[in-house]
């Protein structure tokens, strides 16, 4: 199976922000603030200095990853193109596509990564090794 997905068609998208003196807040909607319909929603927190996430990519997954506190960077990697994405505020989420590999690294002490999913898990969408991964985007 050939994927056409690109880096390129992987971006930010900034979210509502509502501020008020006592504090702010960002409301999530599925189908509304997301380009799609959300499913799932996870957080990774306490990850270890020097630690990665992710190594994978999905088959057709979308999501939406968020530094909800502190920062780390997210590699995305279409099998020809690679870039670097910093994500370092909570009004901020990284829209990743189908196809696309992706790292987590570079965390922040305390930060706190939130991923919302348009699909429940499958272990079956999961590509978890890059070679295979390059197999999928007819890369080999």
């Amino acid at each position: 199976m050939k994927s056409s997905s690109s880096i390129y068609d992987c971006h930010i998208i900034e979210l509502n922000k509502i501020h008020n003196r006592s504090g702010n807040i960002t409301v999530i909607e599925g189908g509304i603030s997301l380009p799609f319909n959300l499913k799932r929603v996870y957080y990774l927190y306490d990850v270890p200095g020097g630690a990665e996430r992710g190594g994978h990519a999905h088959r057709e997954l979308h999501q939406l990853i968020v530094a909800t506190s502190g920062s780390f960077d997210v590699v995305l990697s279409d099998g020809r193109n690679r870039k670097v994405i910093e994500l370092n505020r909570p009004y901020y989420g990284l829209y990743v596509i189908p196809g696309i590999w992706r790292e987590l690294i570079n965390f922040s002490s305390g930060a706190i990564c939130l991923v919302l999913a348009s699909e429940k898990f499958d272990k079956n969408d999961y590509i978890r090794d890059f070679d295979d991964f390059l197999r999928f985007k007819g890369n080999d």
